[in-house]
């Protein structure tokens, strides 16, 4: 069905070009989304494109000229093509008439996200212009997740975000962290522009995978993009032209009309440490910040806390209320953190390897620790005259009564084991399981015991050296590998280099299991 639209004075740029009708049609290729475009995350800000838009065909007489773009995409053009194509020219137009809500709200968010993009790109020697690709991923949105589960700036897969680093649990999502997420994408995008040598083709693959790309090479026997164009997913077949449109747009969108009215730029902040459990609302309740400006300065925290297990957590507070947070520091986080007690944890005093904005050892003094065995023999603490408590590991044995639908790897997550560990004690072999089967489970479990009992139970014979031997190994700190788990991952939760953490537990080479206790400190 044709449909007409006239068309807009582009101003002093495009002088000459009059107004005139142009006949227009839906194509078949429109700009739909797969799990990494756009449209994706329409759902989650009215200001970005829908799901399904009407891109129309350019006609005889093109509001935007041809030439003109032609031209212009010959001055923008760098490292990648940027290839003039009808459906390159549609994106433009689609980008100036239908959505230029959304290209303004890309120019409002440039500077927020640009120099970080910038600096990285840089880093890993990419090609600058790679940093439009995020407003295509995500809308410049950093905690948007498409219908297909991919998240963040640079919708990353939780699996293909694992894979480069980005860890993910119920409190923790590092794909919305854009730091991280950035630093993710250009491993990424490197190994894609390695895998073809060809830019169009890395884009094309971080979009659909390099496997549907290299199924389309050999089933169209091309070797470049265009090449292979009409036999590509829908959506894939729009993704490097929108890429193509939304540079020129970000370049030459002041001469469409189009213009930024709230820019946004990075809020100025600080850091802490945090280790155990924080309620975030009440920290910025008594520290009188705003929970919203928290949450946008630390996208990838997923809840409003962080649990007991937290590590060397690295928060970013706004700078302009640190001056407080420091002053007030004690009643402060008194009274968003658990003080640990018979339980078998208490409050530790603040990791001195670990610096922060207020340039001590640690950000405060109630940095708190789960675990008894991470504190000094100088810092312990008597609350209220409780008996001092350390935390000693015992292995018990639990039964678990298979239900419907169970499997093997799905147990033993539940219970923090390796699959392996499970199908050993149990004799399972190719993790066949039967509802109503009952599994042996042997879990590790800390309790808290009166240090004057442990110390009465040291034998006498025992020598000076014995002892300290001992008491140095209840200090030390240790990592159960999880699923998912890489030496890089580890070492960045815990904020070790590599080589730190394979000295330790005598690792060669970067292998590690799930199941598998490494030292983290000791």
């Amino acid at each position: 069905m044709r449909i007409s639209k006239r068309v807009l004075w582009l101003g002093a740029m495009c002088a000459g070009f009059w107004n005139a009708p142009v006949m227009a049609m839906v194509p078949q290729v429109s700009l739909t989304s797969g799990q990494d475009t756009v449209e994706t995350i329409a759902q989650e800000e009215d200001d970005l494109m829908p799901s399904l838009p009407e891109v129309e065909e350019i006609g005889a007489n093109p509001a935007v000229p041809q030439e003109l773009l032609k031209e212009r995409f010959a001055k923008l053009e760098k490292s990648i093509p940027l290839t003039y194509h009808k459906s390159s020219h549609e994106f433009v137009e689609y980008f100036i008439y239908k959505k230029a809500k959304f290209t303004q709200t890309m120019m409002e968010r440039m500077p927020l996200y640009f120099p970080l993009f910038e600096k990285a790109l840089a880093k890993h020697g990419l090609p600058t212009e790679l940093k439009y690709l995020s407003m295509i991923e995500s809308g410049l949105n950093p905690t948007v997740i498409s219908h297909a589960r991919a998240g963040g700036l640079w919708q990353f897969m939780p699996a293909t975000g694992r894979e480069f680093g980005l860890y993910q649990d119920k409190y923790i999502d590092e794909r919305f962290e854009p730091a991280k997420a950035t630093e993710a994408a250009c491993l990424y995008l490197k190994q894609l522009y390695n895998i073809f040598g060809d830019w169009e083709l890395a884009l094309a693959s971080y979009n659909t995978g390099p496997g549907n790309v290299k199924r389309a090479m050999r089933r169209s026997r091309g070797t470049t993009f265009w090449t292979i164009y009409n036999v590509l997913p829908r959506e894939t077949r729009s993704y490097v032209p929108q890429y193509v449109a939304m540079n020129y747009m970000m370049n030459y969108g002041y001469d469409h009309g189009i213009f930024p009215e709230n820019t946004e730029f990075q809020i100025p902040n600080d850091t802490i440490h945090i280790n155990g459990y924080i309620d975030l609302a009440t920290f910025c309740d008594n520290a009188s910040i705003d929970f919203e400006v928290l949450k946008k300065l630390n996208p990838q925290i997923t809840k409003t806390i962080l649990p007991d297990q937290t590590r060397d957590f690295v928060l970013k507070v706004p700078s302009v209320r640190f001056t407080y947070l420091t002053s007030n520091r004690a009643a402060i986080m008194d009274s968003c953190t658990r003080k640990y007690l018979r339980s078998g944890v208490m409050v530790a005093k603040a990791d001195s390897t670990k610096t922060d904005s207020l340039g001590g050892n640690g950000s405060f003094p109630y940095v708190l620790a789960s675990n008894v065995q991470n504190v000094s023999d100088d810092e312990n603490y008597d609350e209220d005259g409780e008996e001092e408590t350390i935390q000693r590991s015992r292995t018990k044995r639990v039964s678990y009564t298979v239900r419907r639908g169970d499997n093997v790897a799905g147990i033993a997550r539940k219970y923090g084991v390796s699959v392996a560990a499970v199908r050993k004690w149990n004799h399972i072999r190719r993790n066949n399981i039967r509802k109503g089967q009952r599994l042996v489970i042997y879990k590790e479990v800390k309790e808290a015991v009166p240090a004057t009992r442990i110390a009465a139970k040291a034998r006498p014979q025992q020598d000076e050296e014995q002892v300290a031997k001992q008491q140095r190994h209840t200090r030390k700190r240790y990592h159960t590998v999880q699923k998912g788990d890489t030496l890089w991952i580890i070492s960045q939760r815990y904020g070790l280099e590599i080589g730190q953490l394979k000295k330790r537990n005598k690792i060669r080479g970067n292998s590690i299991k799930p199941g598998q206790k490494l030292i983290i400190s000791t």
